[in-house]
């Protein structure tokens, strides 16, 4: 039996005994053939698709105008919860210190400070809206009864004046005659024939009106009932959406996206508080100079302007013209003390009170911002006007970080000091600055200032260092 065990294992094993590999050689020609048609399929059933979307734009946009309206909640919910953020976040941190100290439980004092927190944003959002709707309402009505009881009375005074023209031997009241009675026949004829039809359109849109008000105004309270839940669970959100870039995308691109995520806040919430902030300065400022002046409607204009300084640039004026056609129907005389009061108003808020509160929260230049504003109310109205700016910001941040990265791989300056009149790059991709006079007085006097700063903090921190030495000889001394 040993003989035969030792032949069996001095046999030799067949090549096909040993189980093979699997691709060491790479896919087989079949396998390229199919993926490559596969790809081509998909490529050709894209673009049909992408062909059939061209032809259904309009049904695709109704049925995304119709998602999007039924998630109208959902975005004035989110709307609220990013306002309100800043207040919870300062209510929480100031109770929330001193609740610990209280409550030895791990997690509740975090959960009463929230608590308490978005409960105080609840209230103040509440209390500036019924403030200002007590504030405009009654003025309003106060207001529109004037110029009902006034109007006709000054309307008849200006006839009056007219008539009181000579029109046989002045030109000009000839000219003042023939206006009225085209006027009279035109207003007879509108109110003959156009008024009825007029109406019945006005009261369709005014149906149309209240619906659309009471709809908007049920969407904002079921946003304000959605906002407190996201500002109870904003972190927990926030963890949710960075786990899902982080699995979708690359490292590299992934810290990129929350980067710019990271600035968009930064940039939207700066100007969006600042400008609220700033508002309600210039509302109150409004307040007490028109007081001052016992200028009429003085409650209802200044909401208005300081209502309509939300938005950038065009807001005082746009907030200026109807409160200053109020108060010229009132009295002529006020009314250009009103015109004058807010250009000074403007280059006060322009150039002292806007700059300190916002500083450069957009980075944009006048130009950009003037650009943005009409860019974006055009595209989207009020709402346009009042973000177009921080989203424009943002659309600038990121072209900028582009430009920059495409630079420095040619290994050329991102400054755009560098870029003056005399600077060029050789065909060598070398860059050349040749600094005119005037920018290398400017630049040696900027290096000097910054030079000066510098030496002035070192001489601060010197003594510093010589007062801690001094403290600490003494302490030694005293033990």
């Amino acid at each position: 039996m040993s003989e035969e065990q030792s032949e069996k294992k001095t046999q030799p094993i067949g090549y096909y005994d040993k189980r093979p590999e699997f691709g060491k050689k790479g896919p087989s020609r079949i396998r390229t053939h199919f993926t490559r048609g596969i790809s081509y399929f998909l490529v050709i059933a894209a673009a049909l698709i992408f062909y059939f979307l061209l032809l259904r734009l309009g049904e695709i946009g109704s049925a995304a105008k119709k998602v999007v309206g039924t998630l109208m909640p959902v975005v004035y919910g989110l709307a609220i919860a990013y306002v309100l953020n800043p207040v919870v976040m300062f209510v929480e941190g100031h109770i929330s210190p001193v609740l610990k100290k209280k409550i030895t439980k791990e997690g509740r004092a975090e959960r009463i400070a929230r608590t308490i927190g978005i409960f105080a944003g609840i209230l103040l959002l509440v209390f500036i809206v019924v403030g200002l709707f007590n504030m405009i309402i009654p003025e309003l009505y106060t207001s529109i009864r004037g110029l009902v009881v006034t109007l006709p009375a000054q309307i008849t005074e200006v006839i009056d004046k007219i008539n009181a023209m000579n029109t046989n031997d002045s030109t000009l009241g000839m000219f003042l005659a023939n206006v009225m009675n085209q006027a009279s026949e035109s207003l007879q004829t509108w109110l003959r024939t156009d008024l009825m039809s007029q109406t019945n359109t006005l009261m369709t849109n005014l149906t149309a009106g209240v619906i659309n008000v009471v709809s908007s105004v049920f969407d904002i309270l079921i946003g304000l009932i959605i906002s407190i839940y996201v500002l109870f669970s904003k972190e927990k959100f926030s963890s949710q959406c960075k786990k899902i870039v982080y699995a979708l995308l690359k490292p590299t691109h992934a810290n990129m996206v929350l980067h710019i995520t990271q600035k968009s806040n930064e940039i939207f919430g700066g100007f969006i508080s600042g400008k609220i902030l700033d508002s309600a300065i210039i509302g109150v400022l409004c307040f007490a100079v028109l007081s001052l002046l016992h200028m009429p409607y003085t409650l209802l204009v200044s909401v208005i302007v300081g209502v309509t300084n939300v938005i950038p640039f065009f807001g005082p004026y746009i907030g200026a013209v109807p409160s200053a056609l109020l108060i010229l129907l009132e009295d002529p005389k006020m009314g250009v003390y009103f015109i004058i009061f807010i250009l000074i108003l403007q280059q006060i808020d322009g150039n002292i009170i806007g700059p300190k509160i916002l500083g450069d929260s957009t980075g944009l230049s006048a130009f950009w911002v003037v650009f943005a504003i009409l860019l974006g109310g055009g595209l989207f109205g009020i709402v346009g006007m009042i973000l177009g700016v921080p989203t424009f910001a943002v659309i600038y941040y990121i072209a900028d970080m582009i430009i920059n990265h495409w630079l420095e791989k040619k290994n050329l300056p991102t400054d755009d000091d560098y870029y003056g009149q005399l600077s060029f790059v050789d065909e060598h991709g070398n860059f050349v600055h040749v600094e005119t006079p005037e920018a290398g007085a400017q630049r040696e006097t900027q290096i000097s200032d910054e030079l000066k700063a510098k030496l002035e903090s070192l001489k601060k921190l010197e003594k510093e260092i010589e007062k801690e030495i001094e403290n600490e000889k003494e302490k030694k001394e005293d033990k």
